[in-house]
């Protein structure tokens, strides 16, 4: 079975955990305290570096990380196997929990929380390594999922209100360019 599989469950799991948890009397600061990632819990609770990869702010953002999980995740491991695949992983969720406050990006006691920074790596290694490998889940090649999810969570983190008023749109659009440019039907006879 491929550990791509486990991270995603993982992320279910302490996600449903930390939100339980969360949902009781003082829960809330206790998973703040203990399973999100901050530089100042960090030198308290080390273990944080690893479970706030794992923990996610809400169902929608868990569920907006797990398809772009299991695509690069699944193709990256397919790739470079499973030893690699959790090295980069792990080593780019780090470094993206790690660098900011340490570069005073973020204050010592900002929370960080979710997969996206890991997923981000295993999708610049899958864009760097196959670009044009063809996703079915997103019926687009990998490399434009790649870009779609970084813009994605650019527009989160700096607009959030725009996003559901075009990115699907957009992501069609493309579709389109890439179908007529490439001479290949659009999957399923869409249009």
């Amino acid at each position: 079975m491929r550990v791509n599989w486990f991270l995603m469950l993982a992320c279910v799991v302490a996600s449903l955990y930390a939100w339980q948890i969360a949902s009781t009397t003082s829960g809330e600061i206790w998973v703040e305290q203990n399973l999100i990632f901050s530089l100042n819990n960090f030198i308290s609770a080390p273990w944080t570096i690893v479970t706030a990869l794992f923990v996610h702010a809400s169902p929608e953002h868990l569920l907006g990380n797990l398809p772009f999980l299991f695509v690069f995740g699944n193709t990256l491991e397919k790739m470079i196997g499973r030893n690699n695949h959790l090295l980069v992983f792990f080593l780019g969720g780090f470094t993206s929990f790690l660098l900011p406050p340490l570069f005073g990006i973020y204050s010592p006691d900002t929370g960080m929380l979710g997969a996206s920074a890991a997923i981000f790596t295993l999708a610049a290694c899958v864009m760097l390594m196959s670009p044009l490998k063809f996703s079915w889940l997103f019926l687009a090649p990998q490399g434009l999922v790649a870009i779609i999810y970084f813009t994605i969570n650019a527009i989160i983190v700096t607009n959030p209100g725009i996003l559901g008023q075009g990115l699907f749109g957009l992501y069609i659009i493309i579709l389109l360019v890439l179908a007529t440019v490439l001479g290949s039907p659009v999957p399923f006879g869409v249009f």
